[in-house]
Protein backbone atom coordinates (compact mmCIF):
# COMPACT_ATOMS: atom_id res chain seq x y z
CA UNK A 1 0.00 0.00 0.00
CA UNK A 2 1.35 3.36 -0.64
CA UNK A 3 1.78 6.05 1.40
CA UNK A 4 -1.39 8.06 -0.28
CA UNK A 5 -3.89 4.89 0.62
CA UNK A 6 -2.53 5.09 4.25
CA UNK A 7 -3.56 8.48 4.13
CA UNK A 8 -7.05 7.56 3.62
CA UNK A 9 -9.30 6.56 6.12
CA UNK A 10 -12.53 5.33 7.23
CA UNK A 11 -14.07 7.57 9.90
CA UNK A 12 -13.58 4.37 12.52
CA UNK A 13 -9.79 4.63 11.45
CA UNK A 14 -9.75 8.22 11.33
CA UNK A 15 -10.92 8.13 15.17
CA UNK A 16 -8.40 6.17 15.95
CA UNK A 17 -5.71 7.67 14.43
CA UNK A 18 -6.50 10.69 16.06
CA UNK A 19 -6.41 9.32 19.13
CA UNK A 20 -3.14 7.79 18.65
CA UNK A 21 -1.55 11.45 17.79
CA UNK A 22 -3.27 12.90 20.67
CA UNK A 23 -1.48 10.67 23.05
CA UNK A 24 1.81 11.27 21.76
CA UNK A 25 0.71 15.12 21.97
CA UNK A 26 -0.11 16.28 18.53
CA UNK A 27 -3.01 18.76 18.28
CA UNK A 28 -5.18 18.18 15.55
CA UNK A 29 -6.42 20.59 13.11
CA UNK A 30 -9.33 20.27 10.87
CA UNK A 31 -9.89 21.70 7.05
CA UNK A 32 -12.33 20.75 4.98
CA UNK A 33 -13.75 20.77 0.82
CA UNK A 34 -14.90 19.37 -2.05
CA UNK A 35 -11.36 19.70 -3.76
CA UNK A 36 -12.78 18.93 -7.08
CA UNK A 37 -10.10 19.62 -9.43
CA UNK A 38 -6.84 21.06 -7.53
CA UNK A 39 -5.83 24.40 -7.76
CA UNK A 40 -3.83 26.95 -6.12
CA UNK A 41 -6.00 28.21 -3.71
CA UNK A 42 -6.83 25.21 -2.31
CA UNK A 43 -3.16 24.73 -1.88
CA UNK A 44 -2.68 28.04 -0.24
CA UNK A 45 -5.95 27.01 2.19
CA UNK A 46 -4.07 23.65 3.03
CA UNK A 47 -0.89 25.05 3.64
CA UNK A 48 -1.88 28.01 5.76
CA UNK A 49 -4.11 24.92 7.54
CA UNK A 50 -1.15 22.77 7.94
CA UNK A 51 0.66 25.80 9.15
CA UNK A 52 -1.85 26.01 12.48
CA UNK A 53 0.41 23.03 13.81
CA UNK A 54 -0.06 19.42 14.26
CA UNK A 55 -1.29 17.02 12.38
CA UNK A 56 -3.89 17.88 9.38
CA UNK A 57 -6.99 16.02 8.96
CA UNK A 58 -8.95 16.86 5.31
CA UNK A 59 -12.28 16.36 5.15
CA UNK A 60 -13.78 15.82 1.49
CA UNK A 61 -17.64 15.92 0.57
CA UNK A 62 -18.61 12.49 -1.02
CA UNK A 63 -19.67 12.64 -4.40
CA UNK A 64 -23.68 12.63 -3.57
CA UNK A 65 -22.76 15.57 -0.54
CA UNK A 66 -20.96 17.69 -3.91
CA UNK A 67 -23.53 17.27 -6.05
CA UNK A 68 -26.27 18.82 -3.66
CA UNK A 69 -23.94 21.45 -2.84
CA UNK A 70 -22.93 22.08 -6.39
CA UNK A 71 -25.44 20.89 -8.57
CA UNK A 72 -25.35 18.34 -12.07
CA UNK A 73 -22.68 17.73 -13.14
CA UNK A 74 -20.31 17.54 -10.40
CA UNK A 75 -17.92 16.39 -9.02
CA UNK A 76 -15.77 16.37 -11.90
CA UNK A 77 -13.44 13.33 -10.24
CA UNK A 78 -14.83 11.11 -8.35
CA UNK A 79 -14.21 10.94 -4.70
CA UNK A 80 -11.75 8.10 -4.37
CA UNK A 81 -9.45 10.00 -6.89
CA UNK A 82 -9.89 12.97 -5.11
CA UNK A 83 -9.05 11.68 -2.16
CA UNK A 84 -6.13 10.24 -3.20
CA UNK A 85 -5.18 13.37 -4.73
CA UNK A 86 -5.28 15.33 -1.82
CA UNK A 87 -3.39 13.13 0.09
CA UNK A 88 -0.43 12.99 -1.75
CA UNK A 89 0.19 15.96 -0.30
CA UNK A 90 3.12 16.90 2.40
CA UNK A 91 1.09 19.09 4.68
CA UNK A 92 -1.64 16.66 4.59
CA UNK A 93 -1.85 13.82 7.52
CA UNK A 94 -5.40 12.30 6.94
CA UNK A 95 -8.07 12.28 4.20
CA UNK A 96 -11.61 11.32 5.03
CA UNK A 97 -14.73 11.14 3.31
CA UNK A 98 -18.30 12.69 4.83
CA UNK A 99 -21.97 12.63 3.41
CA UNK A 100 -23.12 15.19 5.25
CA UNK A 101 -24.18 18.66 4.41
CA UNK A 102 -21.58 20.46 7.14
CA UNK A 103 -18.63 19.11 9.30
CA UNK A 104 -20.27 19.14 12.24
CA UNK A 105 -20.92 15.05 12.88
CA UNK A 106 -16.95 15.02 12.21
CA UNK A 107 -16.17 17.90 14.87
CA UNK A 108 -18.21 15.97 17.57
CA UNK A 109 -16.23 12.98 16.22
CA UNK A 110 -12.49 13.87 16.60
CA UNK A 111 -12.56 16.87 18.57
CA UNK A 112 -10.01 19.09 16.40
CA UNK A 113 -7.84 21.27 18.60
CA UNK A 114 -8.37 23.88 15.55
CA UNK A 115 -10.84 23.89 12.57
CA UNK A 116 -9.78 25.76 9.81
CA UNK A 117 -11.91 27.55 7.03
CA UNK A 118 -11.06 29.73 3.66
CA UNK A 119 -10.94 33.02 3.43
CA UNK A 120 -14.75 33.02 2.06
CA UNK A 121 -15.38 33.17 5.76
CA UNK A 122 -14.77 35.15 9.10
CA UNK A 123 -14.28 33.39 12.55
CA UNK A 124 -18.12 34.81 13.21
CA UNK A 125 -19.83 33.08 10.21
CA UNK A 126 -18.06 29.65 9.62
CA UNK A 127 -20.99 27.55 9.67
CA UNK A 128 -19.74 24.68 12.73
CA UNK A 129 -17.86 27.32 14.54
CA UNK A 130 -20.62 26.46 17.61
CA UNK A 131 -19.60 22.88 17.33
CA UNK A 132 -16.16 24.01 17.58
CA UNK A 133 -16.56 26.12 20.45
CA UNK A 134 -18.57 24.37 22.64
CA UNK A 135 -15.85 21.70 24.00
CA UNK A 136 -12.85 25.11 23.91
CA UNK A 137 -11.52 24.47 20.34
CA UNK A 138 -11.18 26.99 18.09
CA UNK A 139 -11.66 28.53 14.75
CA UNK A 140 -9.12 29.95 12.10
CA UNK A 141 -9.22 31.38 8.68
CA UNK A 142 -6.33 30.48 6.23
CA UNK A 143 -5.19 30.72 2.74
CA UNK A 144 -5.57 33.50 0.27
CA UNK A 145 -8.39 35.54 -1.18
CA UNK A 146 -11.21 33.44 -2.21
CA UNK A 147 -10.43 34.69 -6.08
CA UNK A 148 -9.72 31.06 -7.08
CA UNK A 149 -12.48 28.49 -7.33
CA UNK A 150 -13.32 25.22 -9.73
CA UNK A 151 -17.29 27.10 -10.29
CA UNK A 152 -15.22 30.02 -11.68
CA UNK A 153 -12.28 28.16 -13.32
CA UNK A 154 -14.86 26.34 -15.29
CA UNK A 155 -17.26 28.92 -16.29
CA UNK A 156 -14.12 30.31 -17.74
CA UNK A 157 -13.46 26.79 -19.91
CA UNK A 158 -17.04 26.90 -20.91
CA UNK A 159 -16.56 30.62 -22.42
CA UNK A 160 -13.23 30.14 -23.93
CA UNK A 161 -14.10 26.56 -25.44
CA UNK A 162 -17.53 27.93 -26.50
CA UNK A 163 -19.65 26.25 -24.43
CA UNK A 164 -20.64 22.61 -24.25
CA UNK A 165 -20.63 20.55 -27.62
CA UNK A 166 -18.42 22.06 -28.82
CA UNK A 167 -14.48 20.74 -29.56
Amino acid sequence: MNDCAQKILSRDALRDRVAEWRRSGEPIVLANGCFDLLHVGHIRYLRGAKLLGGKLVVAMNSDQSVSRLKGAGRPLMPATERAEIIAALADVDAVVLFDEPDVRALIREIRPDVQAKGTDYTRENVPERDEVLAYGGRVEIVGDPKDHSTTDFLARLRSWSGGPGRR
